[in-house]
């Protein structure tokens, strides 16, 4: 334990947001608004290719005001995919929504596209369609979404893409988050770019986008006092966490290159360990590989994913569990779901390993030699 610490996936400085924090706060716009927020907004929606964004506080609150924009409200259903953090769910109980919960496909991990549709036809024949569906792209890679925004457009039911892990990815060519109604990513200290804590709405629909940000400022009407005709929220981002953002966001690209090349070390290095399979990559995605992610089997490999995770532990090496799925949290188990077996076992299964900017080539044989060392067939 006196080595130092391999943590998951720790923020990293490139040292172009220095100059661009010190003009916001040289310039005293320290708070909430300003002209790195605008400038911040503008740059991300030409990353993403889309017309409009709207920089908020966390991603959280920016799947929030989508769902808000949308007019989700008490009593909706809204589809969600189980295997996602919990922060693609919340927002829709804070809404007074329920949510059904969608298992993965084997191929990407995300939303079965075939479970979805199916439902969809289900709701229709009962003349009880959702409100929303939220895709979550994860760890970076895209869901299928072509089957996704047929079969939601078939029944016009918007979809809201949750690319908090994904910005830096492609579907056939396109950003995860400019494909359906709205896409919302997050700046959380260990996303590809940080804000220390922030989120990005983005969406084609200038209507929405405003209407969000009158909701993300109070949803203070245009007056010279302060009136307000529904409640809001405070959901905007400082114009100091902005310029972080800028700055970040000029090196994306690079990020993105060093994520997929700690990926192709660990390959390398894990390729020929029984047992060991890697999150896949479809030929129509390219995937941003902010985690590395794999499954272990214990038939093959001869230990279990927890054996694993604790012997990194032991190593001062962090590694988490894929998450849990939402249907298996107690705070959602009395939800309706759609399937959970995939889920389930990418869940017993699953591992997500250091993943970090600045990991090195002899960081990844470490962490690989003690992967292979657990297995008993290997030592």
């Amino acid at each position: 334990m006196n080595q130092e610490r391999i943590y998951l996936s720790p923020p990293y400085l490139s040292g172009l947001e220095f100059p661009l924090v010190e003009d916001a706060l040289a310039s005293n716009w320290v708070a909430p608004l300003g002209p790195h927020v605008d400038a911040f907004e503008r740059e991300m929606a030409a990353t993403v290719g889309v017309d409009h964004a709207l920089a908020v506080s966390s991603g959280t609150a920016a799947l929030h005001l989508a769902l808000a924009a949308l007019g989700v409200a008490a009593g909706d259903e809204v589809l969600v995919s189980t295997l996602t953090f919990i922060g693609s769910v919340n927002p829709v109980i804070y809404q007074g929504a329920w949510p059904t919960f969608i298992d993965s496909d084997f191929c990407s991990w995300n939303m079965d596209p075939g479970l979805l549709a199916d439902l969809l036809k289900r709701r229709a024949r009962r003349r009880r369609l959702p409100k929303a569906v939220i895709v979550v792209h994860l760890y970076g890679q895209p869901a299928d979404m072509d089957p996704i925004l047929e079969a939601c457009e078939r029944y016009g039911v918007p979809v809201i893409e949750d690319a908090a892990e994904a910005l830096g990815a492609r579907y056939k060519g396109r950003s995860p988050g400019s494909l359906g109604r709205a896409g919302i990513f997050s700046f959380n200290g260990n996303k590809i770019i940080t804000t220390s804590g922030g989120g990005m709405l983005v969406s084609q629909d200038g209507k929405l986008i405003a209407y969000a940000r009158k909701l993300a400022n109070q949803a203070r009407e245009p007056a010279v006092h302060y009136e307000h005709r529904e409640v809001g929220y405070n959901y905007r981002l400082s114009n100091v966490l902005a310029a972080l953002g800028r700055g970040q966001l000029r090196t994306l690209e690079e990020r993105v290159a060093a994520r997929r090349l700690n990926f192709e070390r660990y390959r390398q290095a894990l390729a020929h360990v029984p047992g060991i399979h890697f999150m896949p990559e479809p030929s129509w995605s390219f995937h941003s590989r902010w985690l590395t992610a794999i499954t272990i089997d214990p038939a093959q490999f001869g230990a279990d994913r927890e054996a694993v995770r604790r012997a990194l532990e032991a190593a001062n090496i962090e590694a988490r569990p894929v998450w849990k799925p939402m249907h298996c949290q107690p705070a959602f188990v009395n939800f309706f779901r759609v399937g959970g077996a995939v889920a389930e076992k990418l869940f017993a299964q699953g591992l997500c390993l250091p993943s970090g900017f600045q990991l090195l080539p002899e960081d990844v044989e470490r962490i690989a030699s003690i992967i292979r060392e657990t297995s008993p067939w290997h030592r």
